[in-house]
């Protein structure tokens, strides 16, 4: 048994779980809202507790209050107890294909691809160098979303630009999302208890962020975000596909001030937020959406984009085993669902209105008769990070052994 610790540190925000492996028992959930650094948000869930949530106006970084957290509440005596430490990370680029253990020359290579994704991954590295500073003797372990995108095909993760801008600037789809991608399709595995590479999947996730992926035999072969985390579907602030003509013309008629103000507005302003004009939050919107028509409009069009996707990705894979939803509106929107559901009956696929209402996760709310089984699973990404960081370090301890030996 060995206690390792998932980290996932984004520019606001900080969600810690401590996990014990390989019996995949959370002991401790911590997430630290330093959105207000005077004056932490720090919400901890520990087994057969109540929610503890609590302000910290204490000037520690966010993976020192949380190891002074798990002390607090005696889920470790000392930090020395941690085997090892996941982190997510946002972005890897062509430089990463796989979960890697962090070195100083991987550390260099990591910080030379911020720019793909500039509001994740500086948060992330920020992240891994205060768990070095805090855990100097602790193997550390990079986790990237992009891995599970990794063998996208060519036709699937170029765009039609010159190639030359491929061969030199690594212009592609990357994808995002990849651990909880994975996550699901592996969950979904184990409800359908057929092996996930015989498996045709589209995973959707739907969270404040989101992105739908077709998985292939158990791969993932296509994704909805590209280059960035901005691109695909709508979501709470970002806006996913838009017509690169319409930026640059925005920029002549200087609707934005440079270039950082507009992918701020792209990342931040737009989405449902910025359509509805009412909230980033899709339970305001539909609330909202009752009474005033941009918030209605809002919420169609995050279903259109969704359900164009679903559609490309079915005659991608030629039909699906399954679709899965997961993420905080995936898990918790049965309204959303059955609206997604009821634009899918051309494709045969037919859905339970009251199995679709469950909250007894995960479920199935497909009918006997359609074409592909509709899952609700909740995604775990901190677990598969955990996961991630337990096989590489058990595998070196092997590799070590076997060479002595």
């Amino acid at each position: 048994m060995k206690k390792i610790l998932s980290i996932n540190s984004g520019s606001s925000s900080l969600k810690i779980s401590l996990f014990s492996l390989p019996q995949q028992e959370r002991l401790a959930k911590i997430m630290v809202d330093y959105s207000d650094e005077a004056n932490q948000l720090v919400t901890i869930k520990l087994p057969h507790q109540v929610l503890i949530k609590q302000h910290y106006a204490e000037q520690l970084t966010p993976v020192e209050l949380a190891l002074k957290l798990l002390k607090k509440y005696k889920v470790i005596d000392v930090p020395e107890e941690i085997a090892a430490i996941g982190h997510r990370i946002v972005a890897g680029g062509e430089l990463f294909h796989c979960s890697t253990e962090i070195t100083p020359t991987m550390m260099s290579k990591l910080e030379s691809i911020n720019e793909l994704a500039p509001l994740h991954n500086p948060a992330n590295v920020a992240g891994i160098r205060d768990a070095q500073k805090l855990l100097p003797n602790c193997p550390q372990i990079a986790v990237f979303d992009t891995t599970f995108h990794t063998d996208l095909p060519p036709e699937n993760f170029l765009y039609a630009l010159p190639m030359e801008y491929y061969r030199k600037y690594k212009i592609r789809k990357y994808g995002a999302h990849g651990t909880s991608h994975r996550f699901v399709a592996q969950r979904a595995s184990v409800m359908l208890q057929r092996p996930l590479k015989d498996l045709n999947l589209i995973t959707l996730h739907l969270g404040s962020g989101a992105s739908i992926t077709a998985i292939k035999n158990g791969r993932s072969f296509d994704t909805s975000m590209g280059f960035s985390p901005l691109t695909g579907l709508m979501m709470s602030t970002r806006c996913g596909d838009v017509d690169p003509s319409a930026l640059v013309y925005l920029l002549q008629h200087h609707a934005f001030s440079d270039m950082d103000e507009c992918l701020k507005i792209l990342n931040q302003r737009s989405g449902l937020l910025g359509v509805s004009g009412v909230s980033r939050d899709m339970r305001e919107v539909e609330r909202e959406a009752e009474f005033n028509p941009q918030a209605e409009l809002a919420i169609k069009m995050f279903i259109k984009k969704i359900c164009d996707y679903i559609g490309s990705y079915w005659l991608e894979l030629g039909g699906a085993d399954a679709l899965v939803f997961t993420g905080g509106i995936g898990e918790n929107d049965s309204q959303l669902r059955k609206m997604v559901s009821e634009r899918l009956k051309c494709l045969g696929i037919n859905f339970q209105v009251e199995q679709n209402q469950s909250h007894e996760l995960p479920f199935d709310f497909s009918t006997s008769d359609s074409q592909a089984h509709l899952l609700v699973i909740p995604t775990d990404e901190e677990l598969m990070i955990a996961q991630d960081a337990y096989n590489l370090i058990v595998a070196k301890q092997l590799a070590i052994k076997t060479n002595i030996h």
